[in-house]
Order: structure tokens, then sequence, then C-alpha cells
């Protein structure tokens, strides 16, 4: 189905063409149309599937098909992100398919004075981008007024809630317009984004484009088994050994990102952190310099995980386990996004083999396990043994626990052209399945 069967106004069809829009994607399809005929919707698509389209496109129009004069401090329409980085991703789309028509656009996000912000809710505007605390910030100054918001969005809403904004987007909700349309857009499912539905959805319709907490096809995922402590010289290795560029790595923590970083520089490697102890300018400059290949590698926390956009990223890597198995689906939603391959590699101590084994079930699948030489985690396969026992214990055989992992060589997840390995045959890395 292509955007120009949408019967869209000529201004937004022809800011869509520019931005190089011309066949939907599976989430745009399912969800622009109901959206436009002014239902409710619980989506649930993992990143890099097209949502910013899938749920601007459709209340740009509604706000033409009714249009009304901009009011000084009231929005009509209001989208909550997590993150500020996202924010930013987010705001920049819609003003690009909002170019050609008199809709204002804004985004507000902490990092930044809020002066200049402030200036343009003042002066009024049509649609309102916002991390939660940043517009409760706003709100509590009087700068902008909900009441007149006609339509929400709820993008990220599972990390939302991770990152317990839950009583600040129900506090801000309740502040908006009784009959609004709301949309709640989420990569994964779970008791909480449901009961979040339930609240603040009426009537709505559930879309899902994907099995539920799935990882894209197009991702390839190796696990490297490796001691804590020789993390880092194993990701030097690889980086020289394999000519891995542009390689975004992920920490569970600001400590260990600070860490990561304080070896990669002492190594040499041009390397920057971008997490939330560093300011938005900061931010912003480490990852303009990893998008015009300036860095090697770009070090992120968790807040990171959905607000960046890098386009064809080859390769992510997890330096650490999330502390929440459905975060991995997250992380690695920055690679293979939108057919192109990519690589997700995780390093995985002895501790670490517990939440390996509770990610391999959400994504429903075996990882690759590879093993480099002079790496060798001592006393590992005994390990696995018990871990295996305390996750199912006695049903080892039912159908129900068990997983068959395809060879690798034929996956379709696997990248077009894989890192060379060693030509010595003593020193290949083995390749344990499971």
């Amino acid at each position: 189905m292509q955007f120009s069967s949408l019967d869209l106004a000529p201004d937004l069809q022809r800011a869509l063409q520019e931005c190089g829009y011309s066949d939907m994607t599976p989430v745009q399809e399912k969800a622009i149309v109901p959206a436009r005929r002014g239902k409710d919707l619980q989506v649930t698509a993992q990143t890099g599937t097209g949502k910013t389209a899938a749920f601007a496109v459709p209340l740009l129009q509604r706000m033409l098909d009714n249009p009304k004069a901009t009011v000084e401090k009231r929005p009509r329409a209001l989208i909550l992100t997590p993150t500020r980085e996202l924010a930013e991703q987010i705001a920049e789309a819609v003003k690009a398919y909002a170019k050609y028509v008199p809709l204002s656009v804004t985004a507000l996000y902490g990092g930044v004075k809020m002066g200049g912000q402030a200036n343009k809710l003042t002066a009024g505007v049509d649609m309102v981008i916002s991390t939660p605390g940043r517009l409760l910030e706003h709100m509590a100054l009087g700068n902008v007024i909900l009441s007149d918001v006609e339509f929400v969005v709820l993008d990220e809403a599972d990390r939302m809630l991770d990152m317990g904004f839950s009583a600040d987007v129900l506090k801000l909700i309740q502040m908006t317009a009784n009959k609004r349309q709301t949309l709640l857009f989420s990569a994964t499912t779970s008791p909480a984004v449901n009961e979040l539905s339930h609240k603040i959805l009426h009537n709505h319709q559930q879309i899902k484009v994907t099995k539920v907490n799935s990882t894209a096809d197009t991702v390839h995922h190796v696990v490297y088994a490796v001691e804590e402590s020789r993390k880092i010289e194993l990701f030097e290795l690889l980086l020289n050994e394999q000519n891995w560029f542009q390689v975004l790595v992920f920490t569970s923590t600001k400590e260990q990102a600070d860490r990561l970083l304080a070896g990669l520089q002492q190594r040499k490697i041009n390397a920057a952190v971008c997490h939330g102890d560093k300011s938005q300018g900061a931010r912003r400059r480490a990852i303009a310099d990893f998008k015009s290949a300036k860095l090697q590698v770009l070090i992120a926390t968790e807040v990171a995980a959905r607000g960046l956009d890098i386009q064809g990223l080859d390769y992510v890597v997890n330096f650490n386990l999330p502390y929440l198995p459905e975060d991995y689906v997250h992380r690695i939603g920055r690679t293979g996004r939108a057919g192109a391959a990519g690589k997700a590699l995780s390093f995985v101590s002895r501790e670490e083999e517990l939440t390996l084994e509770r990610i391999q079930k959400l994504i429903g699948s075996k990882i690759e396990r590879i093993i480099q030489p002079g790496f060798e985690v001592s006393n590992r396969e005994s390990l696995l043994k018990s871990i295996s026992r305390k996750i199912v214990p006695g049903r080892a055989n039912k159908k129900s626990e068990t997983v068959i992992e395809a060879p690798a060589a034929k996956s379709k997840a696997q990248p077009k052209s894989q890192p060379k390995q060693p030509k010595a045959t003593a020193g290949r890395a083995k390749v344990l399945k499971g």
C-alpha cells in the first residue's frame, strides 16, 4: 500500500514525497487509516518500523481536516516520549512532514534552558513533543495549558513505564480534553502497558505488527563468553581483528560507561559516551560525531536505547547485559532497521548467564555462542547446566520449552558480509550451539 492512496492533503503528500515516503511499512498500513478515523489505538511494534509516520501523519491530517487558530500556550496535539533524544528525533521528522502545511511543532526536553521553549509556547504552537518531566515543569510555571489537547500520543510507552514515568503520564493525560484521541505505541507488551491502556484508551483497537517482544529477522545475534574483568581486552581485540567501525555499545550504568570510555581511550580508540550525566550539548556532539564517522565507538546507557536513529548501523554491542530482558530488544533495535542486516553482540560473564537465559526465553530462540581463543571461562559448562535446571526444572523434554537453533550459515539474520575469522585452524574461535 502506498502513501499516495491515502487521499492526504496535497501539501502533506508533497512533503512526504520529499521525505522519500512511497510504500508504507506494515505498522503504517495498519495504524494510519484507523487513526485518521479517530480511533484510539494500542500499537505494539518494534523499533525501526516507521512508527513516527504511523502516528504523526494521521494526526496532522486530522488537524488539517478541522482547522483551528493557533492559541498561545494551548497546543492541540501532544506527543510524550521517554528521552530527550527521541523527542528531538520525532520533532525533526514531524517538522519535515508539516513543511508545507500551516501547523507549528516544537519539542520540549531537559538539559537546555527553558526560556526559549517558554517563548515558543507563549507565541502558540499546534503540536508539542515532550518528555514528561520537562512538560510538568512548564505547566508549573504556567507556560503551557493542556485542556485544549485533542490528540495524545504515547511513544515508547513501555520504556516510559520502565523509567518510572507512570504517575507523570497519567497526570498529564488527565489535564487534556475529555474528548480526545489517544494513541499508545510500544515496542514490547507487558501487564503494566495493558493496565495503562485500560486507563487512558476508550473503545480502542489493538494492532500488533510483529511477534510480541520479538527482534528483527535481519539481526544476527552472537554471544561472546568472557570473564567480566577481560571484556575491554576482548572488545579491543575484536575491533582490531574484525575491523569494526561505528559500533554502538550499551552498558547498564553510567559508571560502567565511564570506565569503558577510560579503558578505550587508554588504548587510543576514538570513543565518546552518551548518558544522563552529560549535558545536552555534549550528547548532541557525541551523536553527531558518531553519525559522521568521526568516532569509532559510541557508548550509551539505557536512556539512549530508544532515541538513537543512525542510518546503516551494522553493530550493536551489549558490553553488559541489561537488567530487564525487554531492554535487550530495545537496545538491539538500533541495528537491522528497515530491512537492513545488522549484528548484535553480547559479552556475557559467568554472573550474567541467568540473565542470558531469560533473554533467550523472551525472544524465543537460542543465541549463537562463541568462545574466543585465549578468553576461555573455566567451569562455564557446569554453570550452564545448573542454570538450565533452575530455569526449567524437570521440563527439558516438553515441547513448549524446546528451542531449536538454525545453523548460523542459514540464518536470515546473517549480515551480507561477515567479519573474517583468523585463518589458522588452531586459533579459530569455538562456536557452541546453545
